[in-house]
């Protein structure tokens, strides 16, 4: 299941949207169409799903429309602000410590 991670803030309309990182402290800015199909991924069970809700909602072929959500999803997870699966696991941080 798609998903945003942990300490990500989306702000989605139908007119376009964006995601904060709040490891980044940046904003993602999203198109109208890929705010929507963010949207329909994050109220999915699959990326299959999402992609026919996509095609249905546009009017376009089902091989565009995978094809358009699958860009949005890898490109979203590449910047570290989704993931696909199990959330995870955490990186421990080495704490600093006084030489001896």
């Amino acid at each position: 299941m798609w998903r945003l991670r942990e300490g990500t803030h989306p702000v989605l309309t139908d007119e376009g949207g964006a995601i904060l990182s709040e490891r980044t402290g940046r904003w993602a800015y999203l198109t109208p169409t890929a705010s929507a199909a963010v949207m329909l991924l994050l109220a999915s069970t699959s990326q299959d799903e999402a992609a026919s809700r996509f095609a249905e909602r546009y009017g376009i072929d089902a091989g565009q429309a995978a094809a358009d959500v699958r860009t949005v999803a890898e490109a979203l997870a590449a910047q570290g602000l989704a993931h696909n699966g199990q959330a995870p696991a955490r990186t421990r941080r080495r704490r600093w410590r006084w030489p001896s």
